[in-house]
Protein backbone atom coordinates (compact mmCIF):
# COMPACT_ATOMS: atom_id res chain seq x y z
CA UNK A 1 0.00 0.00 0.00
CA UNK A 2 1.19 3.57 -0.73
CA UNK A 3 2.64 5.82 1.99
CA UNK A 4 1.49 9.54 2.53
CA UNK A 5 2.62 11.79 4.94
CA UNK A 6 1.34 13.71 8.40
CA UNK A 7 3.03 16.71 8.94
CA UNK A 8 7.38 16.42 8.49
CA UNK A 9 7.73 13.70 10.72
CA UNK A 10 5.28 11.00 10.17
CA UNK A 11 4.93 8.23 7.13
CA UNK A 12 2.29 6.50 7.52
CA UNK A 13 -0.07 4.10 5.14
CA UNK A 14 -2.64 5.43 2.88
CA UNK A 15 -5.52 4.05 4.46
CA UNK A 16 -5.71 3.56 8.52
CA UNK A 17 -7.63 1.39 10.33
CA UNK A 18 -10.01 2.96 13.10
CA UNK A 19 -9.75 1.06 16.09
CA UNK A 20 -12.98 2.61 17.85
CA UNK A 21 -15.86 -0.36 17.45
CA UNK A 22 -13.67 -2.90 18.66
CA UNK A 23 -14.38 -2.36 22.05
CA UNK A 24 -16.55 1.03 22.52
CA UNK A 25 -20.05 2.56 20.66
CA UNK A 26 -20.70 -0.20 18.24
CA UNK A 27 -21.00 -2.99 20.34
CA UNK A 28 -17.56 -4.33 20.63
CA UNK A 29 -16.61 -7.64 19.95
CA UNK A 30 -14.40 -11.11 21.23
CA UNK A 31 -10.93 -9.88 22.15
CA UNK A 32 -9.45 -12.05 20.16
CA UNK A 33 -11.12 -11.82 17.20
CA UNK A 34 -10.03 -7.78 17.23
CA UNK A 35 -6.65 -9.14 17.81
CA UNK A 36 -6.61 -10.90 14.66
CA UNK A 37 -8.10 -7.94 12.57
CA UNK A 38 -5.26 -5.70 13.75
CA UNK A 39 -2.00 -8.05 12.73
CA UNK A 40 -4.43 -9.08 9.76
CA UNK A 41 -4.13 -5.00 9.03
CA UNK A 42 -0.65 -5.09 9.37
CA UNK A 43 -0.13 -8.04 6.69
CA UNK A 44 -1.98 -5.92 4.15
CA UNK A 45 0.53 -3.40 4.71
CA UNK A 46 -1.49 -0.78 6.75
CA UNK A 47 0.55 0.78 9.48
CA UNK A 48 -1.65 3.80 10.81
CA UNK A 49 -3.78 2.85 13.58
CA UNK A 50 -5.94 4.66 15.97
CA UNK A 51 -7.27 4.61 19.45
CA UNK A 52 -8.01 6.96 22.39
CA UNK A 53 -8.19 6.40 26.42
CA UNK A 54 -12.21 7.05 26.46
CA UNK A 55 -12.50 4.51 23.79
CA UNK A 56 -13.78 1.64 26.38
CA UNK A 57 -12.87 3.85 28.44
CA UNK A 58 -9.47 2.76 28.00
CA UNK A 59 -10.03 -1.06 27.24
CA UNK A 60 -9.12 -0.02 23.33
CA UNK A 61 -5.42 1.37 24.29
CA UNK A 62 -4.68 -1.95 25.90
CA UNK A 63 -6.50 -4.15 23.03
CA UNK A 64 -4.51 -1.95 20.30
CA UNK A 65 -1.10 -1.95 22.17
CA UNK A 66 -1.29 -5.76 23.08
CA UNK A 67 -1.91 -6.64 19.84
CA UNK A 68 0.39 -4.32 17.48
CA UNK A 69 3.38 -5.07 20.35
CA UNK A 70 5.15 -7.87 18.20
CA UNK A 71 5.11 -5.34 15.18
CA UNK A 72 5.61 -1.93 17.14
CA UNK A 73 8.41 -0.99 14.92
CA UNK A 74 6.34 -1.41 11.84
CA UNK A 75 3.20 0.75 12.77
CA UNK A 76 2.05 4.27 13.94
CA UNK A 77 -0.32 4.32 16.81
CA UNK A 78 -2.20 7.48 17.59
CA UNK A 79 -4.51 7.94 20.44
CA UNK A 80 -6.51 10.56 21.92
CA UNK A 81 -6.58 12.74 25.43
CA UNK A 82 -9.18 15.60 26.26
CA UNK A 83 -12.73 14.30 27.70
CA UNK A 84 -13.78 13.79 31.31
CA UNK A 85 -14.04 10.38 32.04
CA UNK A 86 -16.74 9.76 35.14
CA UNK A 87 -15.89 6.24 37.29
CA UNK A 88 -19.92 5.30 37.25
CA UNK A 89 -22.12 4.37 33.59
CA UNK A 90 -20.40 2.48 30.62
CA UNK A 91 -18.90 3.05 27.40
CA UNK A 92 -20.41 6.64 25.95
CA UNK A 93 -22.06 7.44 29.81
CA UNK A 94 -18.70 7.89 31.07
CA UNK A 95 -17.88 11.16 28.90
CA UNK A 96 -18.93 13.79 31.18
CA UNK A 97 -17.57 16.73 29.40
CA UNK A 98 -14.10 17.75 28.30
CA UNK A 99 -10.69 18.82 30.04
CA UNK A 100 -7.78 19.91 28.22
CA UNK A 101 -5.84 21.52 31.44
CA UNK A 102 -2.16 21.17 31.03
CA UNK A 103 -2.23 18.90 34.07
CA UNK A 104 -4.33 16.40 32.79
CA UNK A 105 -2.73 16.57 29.50
CA UNK A 106 0.29 15.26 31.25
CA UNK A 107 -1.91 12.48 33.26
CA UNK A 108 -3.24 11.15 30.42
CA UNK A 109 -0.34 10.89 28.23
CA UNK A 110 1.52 8.94 30.85
CA UNK A 111 -1.66 6.71 32.02
CA UNK A 112 -1.98 6.17 27.46
CA UNK A 113 1.59 5.19 27.31
CA UNK A 114 1.58 2.75 30.06
CA UNK A 115 -1.79 0.98 28.06
CA UNK A 116 -0.57 1.32 25.08
CA UNK A 117 2.89 -0.09 26.41
CA UNK A 118 5.02 1.74 24.25
CA UNK A 119 7.84 4.06 24.94
CA UNK A 120 6.59 7.21 22.98
CA UNK A 121 3.40 7.84 21.52
CA UNK A 122 3.37 8.52 17.93
CA UNK A 123 0.12 11.12 17.40
CA UNK A 124 -1.07 12.70 20.37
CA UNK A 125 -4.04 14.01 19.76
CA UNK A 126 -6.56 16.69 21.66
CA UNK A 127 -10.10 14.54 21.03
CA UNK A 128 -12.30 18.08 21.60
CA UNK A 129 -11.12 21.53 22.00
CA UNK A 130 -11.45 22.60 25.93
CA UNK A 131 -13.55 26.20 24.94
CA UNK A 132 -12.18 26.76 28.73
CA UNK A 133 -8.24 26.68 28.25
CA UNK A 134 -6.63 28.88 25.79
CA UNK A 135 -5.67 26.20 22.81
CA UNK A 136 -2.06 27.69 23.28
CA UNK A 137 -2.05 26.42 27.06
CA UNK A 138 -3.33 23.04 25.57
CA UNK A 139 -0.45 22.84 23.42
CA UNK A 140 2.23 24.06 25.37
CA UNK A 141 1.96 21.29 27.52
CA UNK A 142 1.56 18.74 24.43
CA UNK A 143 4.71 20.50 23.03
CA UNK A 144 6.37 19.68 26.56
CA UNK A 145 5.98 16.09 25.76
CA UNK A 146 7.32 16.34 22.58
CA UNK A 147 10.31 17.78 24.56
CA UNK A 148 10.19 14.94 26.83
CA UNK A 149 10.31 12.26 24.45
CA UNK A 150 7.10 11.02 25.04
CA UNK A 151 5.13 11.73 21.69
CA UNK A 152 6.24 12.20 18.44
CA UNK A 153 3.78 14.35 16.56
CA UNK A 154 0.53 16.52 17.77
CA UNK A 155 -2.86 16.60 16.17
CA UNK A 156 -6.19 18.32 17.01
CA UNK A 157 -9.83 16.22 16.66
CA UNK A 158 -12.61 18.43 15.02
CA UNK A 159 -11.02 21.92 15.41
CA UNK A 160 -12.11 24.85 13.38
CA UNK A 161 -9.60 26.61 11.03
CA UNK A 162 -8.99 29.38 13.31
CA UNK A 163 -8.04 26.67 16.60
CA UNK A 164 -5.51 25.17 13.76
CA UNK A 165 -3.43 28.03 13.14
CA UNK A 166 -3.59 29.35 17.06
CA UNK A 167 -2.30 26.15 17.71
CA UNK A 168 0.49 25.63 14.82
CA UNK A 169 1.82 28.43 15.79
CA UNK A 170 2.84 27.09 18.86
CA UNK A 171 3.81 23.66 18.04
CA UNK A 172 3.75 22.02 14.84
CA UNK A 173 0.45 20.56 14.32
CA UNK A 174 0.96 17.42 12.18
CA UNK A 175 -2.86 16.31 12.10
CA UNK A 176 -6.17 17.22 11.98
CA UNK A 177 -8.93 14.32 12.54
CA UNK A 178 -12.37 15.21 11.61
CA UNK A 179 -15.25 13.28 10.19
CA UNK A 180 -15.28 13.59 6.70
CA UNK A 181 -16.80 11.25 3.90
CA UNK A 182 -19.81 11.60 1.26
CA UNK A 183 -22.15 12.30 4.07
CA UNK A 184 -20.25 14.89 6.04
CA UNK A 185 -18.64 17.58 4.08
CA UNK A 186 -18.49 20.28 6.43
CA UNK A 187 -14.32 20.50 6.59
CA UNK A 188 -14.32 21.44 2.92
CA UNK A 189 -14.80 24.82 3.70
CA UNK A 190 -12.16 25.96 5.86
CA UNK A 191 -10.53 22.99 7.34
CA UNK A 192 -8.93 20.81 4.65
CA UNK A 193 -7.80 24.27 2.78
CA UNK A 194 -5.85 25.47 6.03
CA UNK A 195 -4.20 22.18 6.50
CA UNK A 196 -2.91 22.08 3.03
CA UNK A 197 -1.43 25.76 3.47
CA UNK A 198 -0.10 24.44 6.36
CA UNK A 199 0.69 21.56 5.43
CA UNK A 200 -0.91 19.66 8.19
CA UNK A 201 -2.16 16.04 6.88
CA UNK A 202 -6.16 15.50 7.76
CA UNK A 203 -7.28 12.34 9.06
CA UNK A 204 -11.16 11.54 8.16
CA UNK A 205 -12.79 9.16 10.55
CA UNK A 206 -16.18 7.64 9.81
CA UNK A 207 -15.13 8.23 5.96
CA UNK A 208 -17.98 5.14 5.50
CA UNK A 209 -20.73 7.47 7.12
CA UNK A 210 -20.57 5.02 10.32
CA UNK A 211 -21.57 2.16 7.95
CA UNK A 212 -24.14 4.09 5.93
CA UNK A 213 -22.36 4.45 2.96
CA UNK A 214 -21.93 0.81 2.86
CA UNK A 215 -25.27 0.10 1.91
CA UNK A 216 -25.84 -2.60 4.74
CA UNK A 217 -27.73 -0.74 7.38
CA UNK A 218 -31.14 -0.35 6.22
CA UNK A 219 -32.85 0.00 9.72
CA UNK A 220 -32.00 0.70 12.86
CA UNK A 221 -32.76 -2.96 13.73
CA UNK A 222 -29.69 -3.92 12.20
CA UNK A 223 -27.86 -2.23 15.29
CA UNK A 224 -27.22 -4.04 18.72
CA UNK A 225 -29.37 -2.49 21.40
CA UNK A 226 -26.30 -1.31 23.08
CA UNK A 227 -24.82 0.26 19.85
CA UNK A 228 -24.85 4.41 20.16
CA UNK A 229 -25.85 5.07 16.66
CA UNK A 230 -29.02 4.30 17.63
CA UNK A 231 -29.83 8.00 18.78
CA UNK A 232 -27.73 9.66 16.01
CA UNK A 233 -30.25 11.63 13.74
CA UNK A 234 -29.14 10.29 10.80
CA UNK A 235 -29.76 6.84 11.51
CA UNK A 236 -33.58 7.62 12.71
CA UNK A 237 -36.23 5.76 10.87
CA UNK A 238 -37.39 8.51 8.81
CA UNK A 239 -34.07 10.05 7.70
CA UNK A 240 -32.96 6.52 6.97
CA UNK A 241 -35.53 6.02 4.48
CA UNK A 242 -35.16 9.50 3.27
CA UNK A 243 -31.42 9.04 2.42
CA UNK A 244 -32.11 5.15 0.68
CA UNK A 245 -31.84 7.28 -2.91
CA UNK A 246 -28.88 8.41 -2.50
CA UNK A 247 -27.60 5.15 -1.47
CA UNK A 248 -28.95 3.48 -4.33
CA UNK A 249 -27.31 5.51 -6.37
CA UNK A 250 -23.75 4.92 -4.59
CA UNK A 251 -24.31 1.22 -4.89
CA UNK A 252 -25.23 1.45 -8.61
CA UNK A 253 -22.19 3.76 -9.95
CA UNK A 254 -20.28 1.14 -7.50
CA UNK A 255 -21.11 -1.92 -9.59
CA UNK A 256 -21.00 -0.05 -12.74
CA UNK A 257 -17.11 0.01 -12.05
CA UNK A 258 -17.05 -3.52 -10.51
CA UNK A 259 -16.64 -2.17 -6.69
CA UNK A 260 -18.42 -2.08 -3.69
CA UNK A 261 -20.32 0.93 -2.58
CA UNK A 262 -17.27 1.16 0.38
CA UNK A 263 -14.72 0.96 -1.85
CA UNK A 264 -15.85 3.45 -3.83
CA UNK A 265 -17.05 6.00 -0.62
CA UNK A 266 -13.06 4.77 0.15
CA UNK A 267 -11.85 5.74 -2.84
CA UNK A 268 -13.37 9.41 -3.38
CA UNK A 269 -11.94 10.12 0.06
CA UNK A 270 -8.52 9.32 -0.99
CA UNK A 271 -8.42 11.33 -4.54
CA UNK A 272 -9.68 14.42 -2.30
CA UNK A 273 -5.63 15.34 -1.36
CA UNK A 274 -2.84 13.59 -1.37
CA UNK A 275 -2.40 14.37 2.24
CA UNK A 276 -5.36 12.67 3.24
CA UNK A 277 -5.59 9.49 4.96
CA UNK A 278 -9.32 8.53 6.20
CA UNK A 279 -9.24 5.44 9.29
CA UNK A 280 -12.12 3.93 8.16
CA UNK A 281 -13.34 1.29 11.14
CA UNK A 282 -13.20 -2.57 10.61
CA UNK A 283 -13.95 -5.82 13.30
CA UNK A 284 -14.69 -8.37 10.74
CA UNK A 285 -11.77 -9.21 8.36
CA UNK A 286 -13.55 -9.48 5.48
CA UNK A 287 -14.19 -5.90 5.92
CA UNK A 288 -10.79 -4.22 6.47
CA UNK A 289 -9.75 -6.43 3.34
CA UNK A 290 -12.68 -5.08 1.25
CA UNK A 291 -11.39 -1.53 2.76
CA UNK A 292 -8.11 -2.23 1.92
CA UNK A 293 -8.59 -2.78 -1.72
CA UNK A 294 -10.04 0.68 -1.82
CA UNK A 295 -6.89 2.03 -1.70
CA UNK A 296 -5.96 0.62 -5.44
CA UNK A 297 -9.07 1.85 -7.08
CA UNK A 298 -8.71 4.72 -9.48
CA UNK A 299 -11.08 7.47 -10.22
CA UNK A 300 -11.05 9.91 -13.21
CA UNK A 301 -12.47 13.40 -12.97
CA UNK A 302 -15.61 12.23 -14.55
CA UNK A 303 -16.23 9.81 -11.95
CA UNK A 304 -15.65 12.54 -9.08
CA UNK A 305 -18.09 14.56 -10.52
CA UNK A 306 -20.87 12.20 -11.04
CA UNK A 307 -20.38 11.24 -7.61
CA UNK A 308 -20.25 14.96 -6.59
CA UNK A 309 -23.46 15.00 -8.27
CA UNK A 310 -25.51 12.31 -7.18
CA UNK A 311 -24.46 12.38 -3.28
CA UNK A 312 -24.65 16.54 -3.16
CA UNK A 313 -24.08 17.08 0.62
CA UNK A 314 -27.57 19.17 0.79
CA UNK A 315 -29.32 16.05 -0.23
CA UNK A 316 -28.71 14.49 2.68
CA UNK A 317 -31.31 13.96 5.50
CA UNK A 318 -30.66 14.51 9.58
CA UNK A 319 -27.64 15.75 11.47
CA UNK A 320 -24.27 13.55 11.82
CA UNK A 321 -24.47 14.32 15.54
CA UNK A 322 -27.11 14.70 18.42
CA UNK A 323 -27.29 18.57 19.01
CA UNK A 324 -25.24 18.06 22.39
CA UNK A 325 -22.53 15.92 20.82
CA UNK A 326 -22.40 18.76 17.51
CA UNK A 327 -21.93 21.46 20.73
CA UNK A 328 -18.62 19.92 21.71
CA UNK A 329 -17.51 20.56 17.66
CA UNK A 330 -15.25 23.61 17.85
CA UNK A 331 -16.67 26.59 16.27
Amino acid sequence: MQHRHLGPCLSVSALGLGCMGMSFAYGGQPQADSIATLRRAVDLGITFFDTAEVYGPFENEELVGNALAPVRDRVVIATKFGFRISDEGKGPERMVGVDSRPEHVRAVCDASLKRLGVDVIDLFYQHRVDPTVPIEDTVGAMADLVRAGKVRALGLSEASAATIRRAHAVHPIAAVQSEYSLWSREPEAEVLPVCRELGIGFVPYSPLGRGLLTGAIRDRESLGADDFRRRLPRFQAENLAANQRLLDALAAMAAAKGVTAAQLALAWVLHRGDFIVPIPGARRISHLEENAAAASVTLSADDLAAIDHALPPEAVSGSRYTDAALALVDG
